[in-house]
């Protein structure tokens, strides 16, 4: 996972800000106008009460993300990667999910990256300036030599980030394809991509934050198109993360239970199968039920592109 670091730079006062009022992320939720006059329970149940249209956003977008689910899973078996682009609130939550894919699905750092406006001093302080740099998302695009193998998907709550645009911009130069995700209707803010994610969850209890229903929203649907792609590329047997990272004692502990579980080994025993599988839970479920050594096991895991099922039907 790669993150760019440009320069600094804050936007001259002499530059005309172009009015975006009109937009949906930016209007005045009329449940929260006299928000602060609530008391505290009364402030949780408000949120409460809008975070609900964050469900129903997803349930809308369900045939989208399932569209980005397989043009994401398909590119990557064809050796591509996935890239998520944005500033601030939005490109920390690429970050987010980029850096938890391997450990929990075992992928290359490089399979999903994250390009963050501002680059890793973002992560940690706001450089929401660099969001207005349609050439600093180009720019990122051509760091990292994206090509017409790859997938990169532009996140922008309100939909209108130069940043974000940029990059989609040179990465559909470059032949990638290319996903928007936004929570502003297609009919405010247009952009042509493969792929088009619309999460309208309405104005934000406090008005133009988009860190609370757009941020959530957001989580939630790259915690979707991630997992799904993993699920499609064969990291996942029934629910179980056969591709865990065996990096430290939860996830030792968390291996040797799926083992146990899906077979008929104790835990000694599943121990022993670990080890002999080099602390891969796919290939030790391969040796146990494909009653092969490991050699041979991963020859048919690497056959059928580490899809479980697939080498077994062919093994058995």
């Amino acid at each position: 996972m790669q993150i760019s670091d440009p320069p600094q730079t804050i936007a001259s006062p002499s530059i005309a800000a172009p009015d975006r009022g009109h937009l949906l992320t930016e209007q005045i939720n009329p449940q929260s106008l006299h928000l602060d006059e609530l008391s505290p329970l009364e402030l949780v149940d408000l949120f409460n009460q809008e975070d609900y249209r964050v469900v129903e956003a997803i349930g809308q977008a369900r045939e989208p993300l399932a569209a980005a689910i397989t043009l994401t899973a398909t590119a990557l078996r064809q050796g591509g990667r996935l890239f998520y682009v944005g500033a601030g609130t939005s490109g920390r939550l690429g970050v987010l999910d980029a850096v938890e894919c391997p450990p929990t699905f075992c992928t290359p750092p490089d399979l999903v990256q994250g390009i963050l406006a501002g680059g890793t001093a973002a992560l940690m302080r706001s450089s929401e300036g660099l969001e207005d740099e349609a050439e600093g998302g180009a720019a990122a695009i051509a760091e990292r030599s994206i090509t017409a193998m790859d997938v990169v998907l532009g996140i922008t709550a309100g939909g209108t980030t130069p940043y974000v645009h940029g990059a989609i911009g040179a990465a559909r130069e470059r032949g990638a394809k290319t996903l928007f995700m936004a929570c502003v209707p297609a009919s405010q803010v247009a952009i042509e991509v493969d792929v088009d994610i619309r999460l309208p969850v309405g104005p934000e209890i406090v008005a133009g934050s988009t860190r609370l229903k757009a941020g959530t929203v957001t989580k939630l649907a790259l915690n979707i198109l991630s997992s799904g792609v993993m699920v499609q590329l064969g990291k996942i047997y029934g629910n179980r993360m056969i591709d865990v990272a065996v990096t430290n004692q939860k996830l030792k502990d968390r291996a040797l239970r799926i083992l146990q579980d899906l077979t008929d080994l104790d835990r000694p025993d599943c121990q022993v199968l670990l080890n002999e599988s080099q602390q891969s839970v796919k290939l030790a479920l391969m040796m146990h039920w494909g009653n092969c050594n490991a050699t041979i096991g991963q020859d048919y895991l690497d056959r059928h592109q580490g899809n479980l099922r697939q080498a077994l039907k062919a093994i058995v």
